[in-house]
């Protein structure tokens, strides 16, 4: 089946922190939205949170239509998927709860619309194992929180098709997004998988002593993490190899760290350890609340997507 039909009606399902900002994302390009969540009170929470979040899209830019008016919500998740273009889940990381749920949206929405998993880490081939058109399910991983951070993880099983990937990177694009298509599925997919071998080196100096859990979180964020904002790794070692671009850095200054690839750390991971690195961070967040560091952070993550722009 071809997968290029417009997509203007998105369903989400699950209206947590992810689905909400997904949600947020959405109505700010001007979409119709429904949402579906059997949760307590997860219509109140989804609608606080896009109201929470509608002035840091504001600053970003609003397309003509946009409007938090177009959301609309029901328990009755069929109702919800009946007429979606676009469904992007977002439910408990379980891969049986995940099938089930999979088949159960495969059955409720058009045959010819893109069900995408906000997965952080189950393969769409589990997801879609159980569906009757596994041609259309695929991973569409965003960072958190997906109405500010842009990149986006597109990622299909076994089964799906090459129309409906190309149409999602497609999608995401036209949206404002940063996706990226990932040629074979990996647990953890890509993103996931470059932060953990960075904090598992993190959690290693720790347990060595080598330095304090906030000095680690310095030595990142006003480091690296600076140009790691602007360009990845590997554009940045083509800078840092001057007038000789990349060959140069590879044939030189890389050998000479060779050896420290040998050093990379592989932290026993205790409760000592847990409760080492816990303590640590709640005395370097200090008076802060999660939502003051959460909303700080945002601010400056909606000025540096303007810089970059």
């Amino acid at each position: 089946m071809k997968y290029d039909k417009p997509i203007r009606r998105i369903a989400i399902v699950g209206t947590g922190v992810i689905g909400a900002s997904w949600a947020a994302q959405y109505l700010a390009r001007g979409f119709d939205v429904v949402a579906t969540d059997p949760g307590p009170d997860s219509e109140a929470k989804l609608r606080k949170y896009v109201d929470d979040a509608w002035g840091a899209l504001t600053a970003i830019g609003l397309v003509q239509g946009a409007s938090r008016e177009r959301l609309g919500f029901t328990t009755d998740m069929a109702q919800a998927l009946s007429q979606a273009d676009l469904v992007q889940e977002n439910g408990p990381e379980r891969p049986d709860f995940k099938m089930e749920l999979f088949a159960d949206m495969d059955a409720a929405t058009p045959p010819d619309s893109l069900i995408a998993s906000s997965s952080s880490g189950i393969t769409p081939s589990v997801m879609q194992s159980r569906c009757l058109h596994p041609e259309r399910i695929l991973v569409g991983h965003p960072f958190n929180p997906p109405h500010l951070i842009p990149l986006v993880e597109v990622v299909g099983g076994t089964a799906t098709s090459p129309e409906a990937l190309q149409q999602a990177m497609a999608f995401y694009a036209s949206i404002g997004k940063k996706p990226i298509l990932l040629r074979k599925e990996m647990p953890g997919h890509v993103a996931n998988r470059l932060q953990l071998a960075l904090y598992r080196e993190v959690l290693y100096l720790v347990e060595q002593d080598v330095l304090s859990v906030a000095d680690a979180d310095a030595a990142v964020s006003w480091g690296p993490g600076l140009r790691w904002a602007l360009m990845g790794p590997n554009l940045q070692f083509h800078v840092s190899g001057g007038a000789g671009g990349i060959h140069h850095f590879l044939e030189g200054v890389f050998e000479g760290l060779l050896p420290v690839f040998k050093t990379l750390g592989d932290p026993t991971i205790t409760q000592e350890l847990k409760s080492r690195i816990a303590e640590s961070v709640l005395r370097e967040a200090g008076s802060r609340s999660i939502e003051q560091l959460t909303n700080a952070e945002n601010e400056q993550l909606v000025a540096l997507l303007k810089l970059r722009a």
